[in-house]
C-alpha cells in the first residue's frame, strides 16, 4: 500500500469515475484501476462498486475514504509547513473562500498583511460554497477557509469573526424604500431574488422563513450576494441579504437596505484543521482579517441607507 494508491483511491471516490481520474492524472484507466486493486488485495475486501454511471465506495471503501481524507490532509499540511521552513522567512498562506468574500472581508487586510510580510505569497482558492471550502480544508489543500458558519464539521475548528445582520435590499424608488424595518409578514408571498442554492445563507434564511410561516416566491436565482444586490438596485426584485459595508455609502445611490431585526444574524469566520498547530503566518493572516472585520462591521441599516 502506497500513498499514491491512497491518493488515487480518494480521487476515484470524489469523482465517482475511473476514467475521469485517469484524464486528470494523464494516465490510462487501467493504471488507475491497478491502484485500487492493490488496496483491495492488501485489505481483502472490495472497495468500490461499479455501476453504469460510475463507481461508488463499498462500506469498507467508505471507511477507508474517511480515513484517507483525514490522513492525507494532515500529511499534505505537514509537507506544506516543512516547505515553508525550508524557504526561511518567506513561504505562503493558502486560503479558500467564496468568489466575492475577498472584496467584502479581506481587501484591506490583504494590503496590511503584505506590508508586514512582503516576502509571503497569498494563494487564494475560490470555491462555490462553504461546504466546498471545508472539503478543500479537510483534504489539506489550504490552510484557512473563510466560510459562513453553520453546523459543526467533524475534525474542523470554526472561529466566528463577524455577525452580519440581514436586510431587505430594494431600489430607491420602491414603495418599501422609506420603511424603518421589515417584518416577517411583509415577506409573505413576496417575489424575492434567491440566494445561491445549497449555500449556508440560503438554508438559514429558508429555515427562519419556515419557522415564521413566511412563504415568499423565489423567481430569480443568482450565484452570489453581489449579483442579488445589483438586481435589487436595478429594480428587478427584492433581495434578503446580509448587510455588508461595501453596499453602503455613495457608491450605491439607488439602493436601500431595510433592516430585518427578527431574522438572526448570519455569522462568518475562519475554519481550520487545528488552531494550535496553525503555522504563524496563517495565524497572522487570520488575525489581520479578523481585526479589519471588527473595525468595518456596519451599524444596523436604517431607512435611506445606501
Amino acid at each position: 500500500m502506497t500513498i499514491d494508491d491512497l491518493r488515487v483511491f480518494a480521487a476515484v471516490c470524489r469523482a465517482g469515475s475511473l476514467s475521469a481520474v485517469a484524464r486528470d492524472l494523464n494516465c490510462t484507466q487501467s493504471a488507475v484501476s491497478q491502484h485500487v486493486k492493490r488496496l483491495e488485495r492488501e485489505l481483502g475486501l472490495a472497495l468500490i462498486e461499479r455501476h453504469p454511471r460510475g463507481v461508488v465506495p463499498t462500506k469498507a471503501g467508505g471507511l477507508l475514504r474517511a480515513a484517507v481524507a483525514a490522513g492525507l490532509g494532515s500529511i499534505d499540511h505537514a509537507l506544506h509547513r516543512i516547505a515553508q521552513l525550508a524557504r526561511g522567512e518567506g513561504g505562503s498562506v493558502r486560503i479558500t473562500t467564496g468568489a466575492t468574500s475577498i472584496r467584502h472581508f479581506m481587501s484591506a487586510a490583504v494590503v496590511d498583511f503584505r506590508r508586514r510580510f512582503p516576502q509571503v505569497s497569498l494563494e487564494f482558492q475560490t470555491e462555490v460554497s462553504s461546504r466546498s471550502c471545508l472539503e478543500s480544508l479537510n483534504a489539506g489543500r489550504v490552510d484557512l477557509a473563510w466560510i459562513t458558519l453553520g453546523v459543526p464539521a467533524r475534525g474542523i475548528d470554526q472561529r466566528p469573526v463577524v455577525d452580519l445582520p440581514w436586510v431587505l435590499a430594494v431600489s430607491a424608488g420602491d414603495q418599501l424604500a422609506t420603511r424603518d424595518r421589515i417584518e416577517p409578514a411583509d415577506l409573505q408571498e413576496a417575489r424575492l431574488i434567491g440566494l445561491p442554492q445549497n449555500s449556508v445563507s440560503r438554508s438559514q434564511l429558508e429555515a427562519w422563513m419556515g419557522k415564521s410561516g413566511v412563504r415568499p416566491v423565489f423567481d430569480t436565482s443568482v450565484a452570489d450576494w453581489d449579483t442579488a444586490i445589483l438586481l435589487a438596485e436595478l429594480g428587478l426584485g427584492h433581495a434578503v441579504v446580509p448587510a455588508l459595508p461595501q453596499w453602503q455609502g455613495p457608491g450605491h445611490p439607488g439602493l436601500r437596505l431595510l433592516p430585518l431585526p427578527d431574522l438572526p444574524a448570519l455569522t462568518a469566520g475562519w475554519a481550520v484543521r487545528d488552531w494550535e498547530n496553525l503555522c504563524p503566518l496563517s495565524r497572522a493572516f487570520a488575525d489581520t482579517v479578523a481585526a479589519h472585520c471588527v473595525r468595518a462591521t456596519p451599524p444596523a441599516a436604517g431607512p435611506g441607507t445606501a
